[in-house]
């Protein structure tokens, strides 16, 4: 199955302030890996993101680049492009945890 890919804005931005090899690596492998197949996990390149619901997934391209997506039936939603060094910090302010409703 073929997956529409869709940057959110501010992935457009960050893309910008690449530079243009890593931007293009970047490219390459949002194309090569959430085209087809988006949700295979591996032990480097694809993780499915544990306690989080917003982003699902992360993608690491190279060893400085990250990119989180969420995916649903038939898109996948590039959210952002996170330089290894502000992952966590870009996870606890743009990171949705799932939340367990409590039976009352």
């Amino acid at each position: 199955m073929r997956y529409e890919i869709i940057l959110a804005p501010e992935v457009v931005e960050d893309l910008r302030c690449l530079k243009a090899k890593v931007r293009a690596e970047v490219q390459d492998a949002i194309a090569r890996h959430l085209r087809h197949e988006p949700t295979k996990t591996g032990k480097t390149r694809i993780k499915r993101l544990r306690g989080l619901s917003h982003p699902q997934y992360r993608l690491r391209v190279g060893d400085g680049i990250r990119v989180f997506y969420d995916v649903t039936e038939n898109m996948v939603e590039v959210l952002a492009i996170v330089p290894k060094s502000e992952v966590n910090q870009w996870l606890e302010r743009y990171g949705e945890t799932n939340e367990k409703s409590s039976p009352d």
